[in-house]
């Protein structure tokens, strides 16, 4: 274990985050708040501690999966326990539990909330709480590969620990165009939804606010009553579309920049995707035309909250728990499936799910024919035996870190739906959930022992589980 090279990259993020922090430091005293004082002194104490922890570079600078892993794990704990501090030393949120609750869902990009009254807190706080969402959407590690001149080659140990999905490849040669190609799609997309929000109405600040939590697909408001506050409907067409358009995978993006369309297209990942989307949105319209009254508002209400929901980023304009069993239940299930892969949405990944359903479907056919070769084909190549051994285990770290998170939040008295729910939404960093955490609720009622391992579930979802896991292997630390 490279201790010094993983200290090193530590200090760089710290003084990164720092760095980070000053831009909602301005945005503070551009509207003259006090808090701006915290933000920049936060900033500067991070930025200082930075440079400490990383002024010289290590001679031997290599380091390999099991640092990469241990490395993006204390990233984000780390960036989560600082990130917290002006929520704290402002006061307003009073609770560190609640602070770091809050920030772990924002760079987590999950969106859960404890606070009761988000209107009243100060805008810079508002714009860091959403920047978080947009910092930990494409991924920390993978915007300081873009803005940092860092070329090591091992970086895409890194990437491949931090980036949602099974599979991360290099778009060119070195891993730093990688990551300037990827942030600069996704900053593109953000400015283009923030002109559209600014046509529909939207404040120039919320605009932000909004495009920011639309593009980690975190789901964070600067409104008590989220997107259902504006009633309109061009808004929650626009948040719909680019939720969608954040849920895909960016390498596919990247086809199209070089003009390769039909590669785009050509993805099963992709085809799946937006068929599962479609199929819940017209289930569910014609599930709770009744509910909503007429056949516009069923659609309405339907495709936003289906996109919300597969994508998690959790933005809501109805309390879908009023809503028939069947659609709850098909709500759910998505934020199970979650995004594709690479995207900066959560959950287990579509691309996971057609491959268990793939490898359940050549098991059955290999029962009745155990003479014969199957092969299994997904994005027109053959899927490696290790590839589906990763899947699987990923898949019983999750059952695992489920079931005995459940247990936990059963055991502080929450009745079983909040308890199953909460750790769905948080797991799969998707934001609301049902019963005492439903869509106009929150968590703030919630004992400090079930915020601390909800945010546990949030950090282990969003880096997929691996990287958390390690961390708590005897291996890791004890053996070279």
């Amino acid at each position: 274990m490279n201790h010094k090279m993983i200290r090193y990259i530590i200090g760089l993020i710290v003084k990164l985050e720092g760095l980070l922090m000053l831009v909602p430091g301005f945005v503070s005293l551009f509207y003259r708040e006090r808090v701006g004082y915290v933000l920049f002194g936060v900033a500067v104490a991070l930025i200082l501690t930075g440079f400490l922890l990383s002024y010289k570079r290590p001679e031997d600078a290599s380091f390999y999966a099991k640092e990469g892993m241990v490395i993006v794990s204390m990233a984000w704990i780390v960036l989560s326990l600082f990130g917290a501090l002006p929520f704290y030393i402002s006061r307003e949120i009073p609770s560190y539990v609640d602070a770091f609750f809050e920030t772990v869902s924002g760079f987590t990009t999950t969106g859960s909330t404890i606070l009761t009254d988000i209107e009243v807190m100060s805008n810079g706080l508002l714009f860091w709480r959403s920047f978080t969402h947009w910092i930990g959407g494409m991924g920390v590690l993978v915007f300081a590969f873009a803005v940092l001149p860092q070329n090591h080659n091992n970086n895409m140990y890194l990437m491949k620990a931090e980036v949602p999905g099974h599979k991360v490849g290099k778009l060119v040669s070195k891993m730093s165009s990688t990551a300037r190609i990827l942030y600069g799609i996704y900053i593109t997309l953000t400015i283009i939804e923030v002109i559209l929000l600014k046509a529909g109405g939207m404040s120039f600040f919320d605009s932000w606010i909004h495009a920011f939590s639309t593009a980690g697909t975190g789901g964070f408001s600067s409104r008590n009553a989220s997107i259902a506050y504006y009633n309109s409907a061009y808004i929650e067409g626009v948040i719909t579309v680019f939720m969608i358009l954040f849920g895909v995978n960016f390498q596919l993006y990247y086809f199209i920049l070089i003009g390769n369309v039909k590669e785009f297209f050509s993805s099963e990942e992709l085809r799946t995707y937006l068929l599962i989307i479609g199929a819940a949105i017209a289930v569910i319209t014609f599930n709770i035309i009744d509910v909503v009254g007429g056949v516009w508002p069923a659609f309405r209400a339907s495709a936003f909250q289906v996109a919300s929901i597969i994508t998690t980023t959790g933005f809501v304009t109805e309390n879908y728990e009023q809503w028939p069993y069947l659609s709850q239940g098909i709500l759910l299930l998505l934020m199970f499936i979650g995004a594709m892969a690479g995207s900066t949405g959560g959950g287990m990944k579509v691309s996971r799910i057609i491959l268990l359903v793939k490898n359940a479907y050549g098991g059955m056919r290999k029962m009745l024919s155990p003479n014969r070769v199957i092969s299994m084909r997904f994005e027109e190549g053959v899927v490696r035996k290790k590839v589906i051994e990763e899947v699987h285990v990923y898949m019983n770290i999750y059952a695992l870190v489920f079931a005995a998170s459940t247990l936990i939040l059963l055991s502080q008295d929450l009745d079983l739906i909040t308890s199953f729910a909460s750790v769905s939404c948080c797991l799969n960093n998707v934001g609301p959930g049902l019963g005492v955490t439903n869509p106009v609720s929150n968590f703030s009622s919630l004992t400090a022992i079930t915020k601390i391992v909800l945010s546990f579930n949030m950090l282990a979802g969003r880096l997929e589980l691996f990287p958390v896991a390690v961390i708590f292997l005897p291996s890791t630390w004890f053996q070279n």
